[in-house]
């Protein structure tokens, strides 16, 4: 099994990505979508949030409303350190079964917002970096998530620089480019993860 870790700034495309590498038959374990799992209506990650950030970070039916314990965490480096100690180590636990469920050659990538904040490279055979000009970020967030500018720059501030990402990257994967090219570029690295994966590894 190859390890790797796909990370980048939020915006940078990361989903785009592995959307495309889940398309060349790697085992996608995506720590957001496990991340809002594990605080779901009945769950003890849910129970332990509310201890900790009250009774409003709840929406009327009941579920986490995300948006509003983001203002509250990415605000705040302290808060949003509470909620990462909580969050995290239930991640990480699903993330461990997914993984240990893939195949012996698998190629299982794990799609890690924060993987360079956490220092998590270690723990992977391989790290991906997706990388875009900041300005890209903000675009992105501004016109297609929505976010007011400051909201944007608030939680492109709460990561890593870029260049901290870059550092710890053993492949950097543009996406400041047309869709054509970066397909492209994605089935040249799928190539050689698979060609790893056979080999027993990293070389």
């Amino acid at each position: 099994m190859l390890k790797v870790g796909l990370t980048g700034g939020i915006g940078a495309g990361k989903s785009e990505v592995s959307r495309l590498l889940v398309g060349h038959g790697a085992v996608l374990v995506d720590a957001d979508r496990i991340a809002r799992e594990v605080v779901a209506p009945g769950t003890d990650g849910l129970a332990a949030v509310v201890e900790a950030f009250g009774p409003d970070v709840l929406g009327a039916d009941g579920a986490l409303d995300r948006p509003k314990l983001g203002s509250i965490v990415f605000a705040d480096p302290d808060r949003l350190a509470v909620l990462n100690s909580i969050v995290h180590p239930l991640v990480g636990a699903r993330s461990r079964e997914l993984e240990d469920a893939a195949a012996p050659d698998a190629v299982v990538v794990n799609d890690v917002p924060l993987l360079t904040e956490n220092g998590l490279a270690p723990f992977y055979d391989v790290v991906i970096v997706v990388d875009v000009a900041p300005e890209t970020q903000l675009d992105r967030l501004t016109r297609l998530r929505g976010m007011s500018e400051d909201d944007a720059r608030a939680r492109m501030a709460a990561q890593a620089t870029r260049g901290k990402r870059l550092e710890i990257a053993d492949i950097v994967i543009d996406n400041d480019v047309p869709l054509d090219v970066l397909e492209r570029r994605v089935a040249q690295v799928w190539a050689d993860l698979a060609r790893k994966a056979r080999e027993g590894g990293p070389q």
